[in-house]
């Protein structure tokens, strides 16, 4: 329908140049003269020489002036302009001579109003004009009413389309219409909007079947432990040594451990980060010693002499911090890899650097390594939800520091920022 719309345009606009052209060509104005007319002027004043009288001429169809050869005006009919030679030279009129007796005896000017010639193809070409100009303005606006309604209208519909998609919304369909120039484009449009809002909800299902399976799992986990730690505090009623005890309250307190990180993956899961509650203290940076002991399992951790500093946390959120960043370089970096942790004061961070010496991140995976459920290409044969870091990240800037990851060319490095005391 576009295409013949247009069509139909050009024709019209073309119609129309031709017409115009024939109306500009075929402009015509009586300009010749009627000889017969001017002869029978001439032979009746020379007949008449002597007596020129009015009535002589009352069928005449010009205006003229009859002068002798002294250039005296004899007879004039009318506002005849041109009453001697020159008059007539300049105003291009026609001289025709008199002859009585084979003797010249004057001239007759006949009047050629070469003005009022003037004045009606003046008269015929501004008629000419207005029409051109009229026929100009009504196919402009015909052009403009198409280009409203084939270009404009349709871009602006697709201009609040792509606005709806940025925000998310995509539920507002796009008008499909084919007589226009953006047609084809629309009905492909609305198919990817279709697209999207079904791939949306395939990730929203897809995602709810991961919490639901992570909360299942972090159900099913909590009985164990909670059994765990029951059993254990009737071992501590029983036992016979410090040795003994000592040993059975660490292994309740990595059972409690174990049940509050079940609880936070929980939380997280189902997207409840702010019930991981942060409790901030002010405490002696060597709090730290005692966090890294926790964790050192393997005895594979070397660590170096901790600055003496107050710093701002949550002893047990640092300690979480800590043990995701060692366990990831347990799992991840080669078999018996030692891991090195150094220490810096800053102007506003104690800093801890967590070193080991496995492959490292790839680094186009890098700035994704905080993402939630990310799990990068090297840990696939891993077990993992790949909430770890991303639960770390909130941890630290809670605290009001920050954690930062690098890949060496000899491992992997973990950067945690705690903040120092009274910096805020």
């Amino acid at each position: 329908m576009t295409k013949k719309l247009l069509l139909a345009l050009l024709l019209t606009i073309f119609a129309a140049s031709l017409a115009l052209t024939f109306l500009i060509l075929n402009l015509q104005v009586e300009t010749g003269t009627d000889r017969v007319a001017i002869n029978t002027i001439v032979k009746l004043t020379e007949q008449n020489w002597d007596k020129l009288d009015p009535k002589l001429y009352k069928e005449s169809p010009y205006e003229f002036a009859i002068i002798d050869t002294t250039g005296v005006l004899k007879y004039q009919t009318g506002n005849v302009i041109s009453v001697t030679v020159n008059e007539a030279i300049n105003n291009r009129d026609t001289l025709v001579d008199v002859f009585v007796q084979d003797k010249m005896v004057g001239k007759v000017i006949i009047n050629n109003d070469y003005r009022a010639i003037f004045i009606h193809m003046k008269k015929q070409f501004i008629q000419v004009s207005i029409v051109m100009l009229l026929l100009l303005t009504v196919l402009g606006v015909l052009y403009i009413w198409f280009l409203n309604r084939s270009v404009l209208r349709p871009f602006r519909k697709m201009q609040q389309f792509a606005k709806h998609i940025a925000r998310g919304d995509l539920e507002v369909p796009l008008e499909m219409d084919r007589n226009h120039l953006f047609g084809a484009f629309t009905e492909s449009f609305d198919m990817m909007r279709e697209e999207l809002a079904a791939a949306r909800h395939s990730e929203y299902l897809a995602n709810k079947s991961k919490k639901e399976l992570v909360a299942s799992l972090s159900h099913d986990i909590k009985t164990p432990v909670a059994s765990l730690k029951a059993i254990t505090e009737l071992m501590l009623l029983s036992a016979r040594d410090e040795k003994t005890g000592r040993q059975l309250n660490t292994l309740y307190s990595k059972a409690d451990q174990i049940d509050r990180l079940v609880t936070d993956m929980f939380h997280s899961t189902l997207e409840e980060l702010n019930e991981l509650k942060v409790s901030l203290t002010e405490e002696q940076s060597h709090l730290l010693i005692q966090i890294i002991n926790n964790v050192n399992f393997y005895e594979r951790i070397s660590a170096a002499s901790v600055p003496d500093c107050l710093i701002t946390v949550d002893p047990l959120r640092l300690q979480q911090v800590i043990d995701n960043v060692v366990n990831n370089s347990y799992k991840y970096a080669y078999t018996d890899t030692p891991i090195d942790i150094k220490f810096e004061i800053t102007d506003h961070y104690l800093e801890v650097d967590i070193l080991d010496y496995g492959p490292g991140v790839p680094e186009e995976e890098l700035p994704l390594v905080f993402n939630k459920f990310f799990r990068g290409s090297l840990a696939v044969s891993q077990n993992g939800a790949g909430l770890g870091l991303y639960i770390s990240r909130y941890m630290m800037q809670k605290m009001q520091g920050d954690i930062l990851c690098s890949n060496r060319e000899d491992g992997f490095t973990v950067k945690l920022l705690i903040p120092l005391a009274g910096q805020n």
